[in-house]
C-alpha cells in the first residue's frame, strides 16, 4: 500500500501548490488595451476585473465604435487571464500522475 501513501502525499503537495498559485493569480495584474489605447482594462490572472479606463476623446466617437472597442478589450482581457491561469495551473498539476490508467 506504499503506492496509496505516495499518491496521497502527491495529492496534498499538489493541493498546496494550487492554493499558493491561486494567491499568485489573484495578485498578478494584466493590462489590456483596445481602440489604439483608448480603452484600457486591468484584470487579475484569476479573472477578476479591476478597472476600465476610457480616453475622453474616444468617447466623442460614435456609440458603436466605442462599444465595439470596449467589448474587444473585455474579451481580450478575459482570454488573456484564462490563458495565463491555465498555463500556470498546468505547471502545478502536470507533476501529478495517477497510476495505472486512471
Amino acid at each position: 500500500m506504499a503506492g496509496v501513501g505516495t499518491l496521497l502525499k502527491q495529492a496534498q503537495k499538489m493541493q498546496r501548490g494550487i492554493e499558493a498559485l491561486q494567491a499568485q493569480l489573484e495578485a498578478k495584474e494584466l493590462e489590456v488595451t483596445s481602440g489604439g489605447g483608448a480603452v484600457k482594462i486591468k484584470v487579475t490572472a484569476a479573472g477578476k476585473f479591476l478597472s476600465l479606463a476610457l480616453d475622453p476623446e474616444f468617447l466623442k466617437e460614435d456609440a458603436k465604435t466605442v462599444s465595439d472597442a470596449v467589448l474587444a478589450a473585455v474579451q481580450d482581457a478575459a482570454q488573456q487571464a484564462k490563458a495565463h491561469h491555465d498555463a500556470e495551473m498546468e505547471k502545478v498539476t502536470s507533476a501529478f500522475k495517477l497510476p495505472g490508467g486512471f
